[in-house]
């Protein structure tokens, strides 16, 4: 089992000043180690415009390697623009997954465009970076995973890995929309496509975790590493209805395997809940485990889902 202590929240948005495109949420935080900070990327909004409707960016925070807790800067612009009229990030980039390859960071996103029947749809898009993971050019005005006779709708929460000499991509899969009190909420599922050059994906085709909660349960952020001979899934999961309070909100789940294929679950490893109290009574979500000086870290949001920022917890003793 794990035991994580939580820190408290190492970033809040509406701290930020100057930034109108930067107004509140810094979701799915997704880290870069440089040499005496921690880049932490997130997904942010500006104000609705006139009919209520929003867009997303992403952007960055550096935190001082030696404090964690201390906001060395922040990005002054969003790291990728919105796409081109009609293309599948229109609308937003949300969320973000870099690894670095040697000069070069590469950055796996999520890039959604509305639709009239519901909401939004949701491709995963790469783009590189040639300033240390500053900014980034897209590498295509189009996806690198999409939607296919399996997988029909909404490719998101891309998280990239490298293990074995290969590339490993953990997303989630739409399987259904339901209309629940006249809103249509989507249900998606976690699943992997393996690469050998980042750019063709092979997809596993197959959920790899198992619903506990009910057979719609929502599940994201598959977060993935390697440690004591097996890898480990920290992810998040909800209810597929009603889950914006406390009662069917994101929870962080657990799994481990020995092969990223076929997963066995069991949430009480996860050892992080809610708190009876402040910023993350009510939800936890999009769980990210990096190691920074000897130290094993968890990034992760709370209550709406990071609408106020996201926090840290520590890793206490030693991994499982």
């Amino acid at each position: 089992m794990f035991h994580w202590k939580k820190l408290g929240k190492a970033f809040t948005p509406q701290d930020v000043a100057e930034r109108p495109w930067l107004k509140e949420f810094a979701q799915a935080p997704a880290t870069l180690v440089l040499d005496d900070v921690v880049r932490v990327y997130f997904s942010c909004r500006p104000p609705a415009d006139s009919n209520g409707q929003y867009v997303s960016y992403s952007a960055w925070v550096d935190l001082d390697r030696g404090d964690l807790f201390k906001v060395r800067q922040v990005a002054e612009q969003p790291i990728l623009s919105l796409g081109g009229l009609g293309e599948f990030d229109e609308f937003g980039t949300y969320p973000v997954s870099v690894t670095r390859e040697g000069d070069t960071v590469r950055a796996y996103y999520a890039g959604w465009t509305r639709c009239e029947s519901v909401p939004f749809n949701v491709a995963i898009g790469c783009a590189e970076s040639s300033d240390g993971g500053k900014t980034f050019r897209k590498m295509g005005t189009g996806p690198v995973l999409s939607y296919t006779t399996d997988e029909p709708f909404v490719l998101s929460g891309p998280k990239v890995r490298r293990f074995n000499g290969q590339w490993q991509l953990f997303y989630i899969a739409g399987s259904k929309w339901k209309r629940v009190d006249g809103r249509a909420e989507p249900v998606y599922k976690i699943r992997m496509a393996t690469s050998v050059d980042g750019i063709h994906w092979h997809k596993v085709n197959r959920d790899l975790i198992e619903s506990r909660i009910e057979e719609d349960e929502a599940q994201a952020s598959p977060d993935v590493f390697y440690a004591n001979g097996k890898y480990h899934m920290f992810f998040c999961y909800r209810y597929s209805s009603h889950y914006r309070g406390k009662q069917n909100g994101y929870r962080i789940g657990y799994a481990s395997s020995i092969d990223m294929v076929n997963w066995v679950r069991d949430d009480s490893k996860a050892g992080i809940d809610v708190s009876e109290q402040g910023w993350d009574a009510e939800m936890i979500s999009y769980p990210h485990v990096f190691e920074l000086d000897g130290k094993t870290y968890m990034a992760y949001l709370g209550d709406q889902v990071g609408r106020y920022g996201f926090g840290l917890a520590v890793l206490e003793g030693k991994l499982e």
